[in-house]
């Protein structure tokens, strides 16, 4: 398959027109937007073709060979375990997803990538912050992660300022709006709209 040809690109395209290709892709069919979907397995085996693709021309271009990861490890975008682990999440099964995550002991940005998915989606913030964080660190290159982390820290940063904590402890009306925007944000780095209005 040619990667140029998944991202909708021409060979010749700057890195800044990859980029913003994929960005676009990711943003399209990224699997939180098609939770409870019937078409949610096949958004998660696209977002694999697109995260393959983007990762081949980065590694083409930087003269890494395909197949593998600066550390020498091959990354989830040669593994469908890291597709599957995305279908879990995106259809709210998520411990079956951890279970899986939890199994594999070669431990590339993209594990740390799901398993702040999943702690977000479960509400530990602070964990799915540090996960986000370990992510884009290990790959910088890549933008899901990078948006992910980036967002994640802005979003942390206003309610730190506000007096609320990330963990624990009863809600009120205020903690609750907050909550909701929070989710927004995040459903928005994820390419999805919790809340239209925001």
């Amino acid at each position: 398959m040619d990667p140029y040809k998944v991202l909708g690109v021409s060979p010749n395209a700057s890195d800044e027109e990859i980029k913003q290709a994929y960005r676009a892709l990711v943003k399209k069919y990224h699997p939180d937007n098609y939770v409870n979907n019937p078409i949610a397995d096949l958004a998660a085996e696209k977002m694999a073709q697109i995260n393959t693709a983007y990762e081949t021309i980065q590694k083409m271009r930087s003269g890494q060979s395909a197949g593998s990861s600066s550390d020498g490890s091959y990354g989830h975008a040669s593994s469908p375990q890291y597709a599957t682990i995305r279908s879990y999440i995106s259809a709210g099964n998520l411990d079956a997803a951890d279970a899986m995550l939890e199994q594999i002991t070669d431990r590339v940005a993209e594990w740390y990538f799901l398993k702040g998915s999943i702690c977000y989606r479960r509400g530990w913030l602070d964990q799915a912050q540090q996960y986000f964080s370990q992510a884009a660190s290990m790959d910088p290159s890549n933008a899901e992660y990078a948006a992910a982390n980036s967002r994640f820290s802005q979003m942390r940063g206003v309610y730190r300022d506000r007096g609320t904590t990330m963990q624990g402890g009863g809600m009120n009306a205020c903690d609750c709006c907050q909550s909701l925007l929070c989710a927004d944000c995040c459903c928005e780095c994820m390419g999805g709209d919790l809340i239209s209005c925001c």
